[in-house]
């Protein structure tokens, strides 16, 4: 490529990135919504398997994940393309629908020999510490209580093995050591409630 011709190609690679950013950026958030539904359910309510429900989670909460996922500090494949598009007020938006929408119940069965263990270990844990009793979650502590049983036990797991990528270590330390039963038995639980 001649020497003269470098400006004008980088500028108008600048200008190809910069209007495809701008056009993704300028998406309505009813879109951007729409875009979020197809995995996490229409009303929040997730019905695919390991994809959690954001209904009912707690602002700063989604917020926050969407931040660590966007800036790549959490790393989940399946949300990357979504996220690096997102912009402040969109983070504060969708963090806000989902907040406003009622968690429900997944169709998972419970088993309820796992539900009674999972109540045991729930306060030697001390779950209700952070997740508060009810488990409904606040700040940036999620709601766990009606959250898909399949998706607790991934992300319980993921903690305890330390592969999950901008987590909290403070989680992982709770469950450090805890066979896959009490996982399952914990997932069971919250799930009920």
């Amino acid at each position: 490529m001649p020497q003269e011709w470098r400006p004008l190609v980088l500028g108008l690679a600048a200008a190809v990135v910069w209007a495809g950013s701008a056009s993704a950026q300028s998406m309505p958030i009813g879109e951007r919504i729409q875009q979020c539904n197809a995995c996490h359910g229409e009303d929040g309510n997730s019905r695919l398997e390991k994809v959690p429900s954001l209904a009912g989670q707690p602002a700063f909460f989604v917020l926050n994940q969407l931040f660590l996922m966007r800036e790549g500090v959490r790393k989940v494949e399946a949300m990357a393309a979504i996220v690096k598009e997102l912009s402040d007020a969109d983070l504060d938006a969708l963090s806000k629908h989902y907040a406003g929408l009622e968690p429900k119940r997944s169709d998972e069965p419970v088993d309820q020999a796992l539900m009674r263990r999972g109540a045991e270990l729930m306060g030697p844990l001390r779950c209700g510490s952070c997740h508060k009793p009810d488990l409904s979650g606040h700040d940036q502590m999620p709601r766990v209580a009606r959250q898909r049983i399949d998706y607790l036990i991934h992300s319980l797991k993921e903690f305890r093995d330390g592969t999950r990528t901008g987590a909290d270590t403070l989680m992982s330390n709770v469950v450090t050591g805890l066979p896959d039963r009490d996982i399952a038995a914990l997932a069971h639980y919250a799930a009920s409630r």
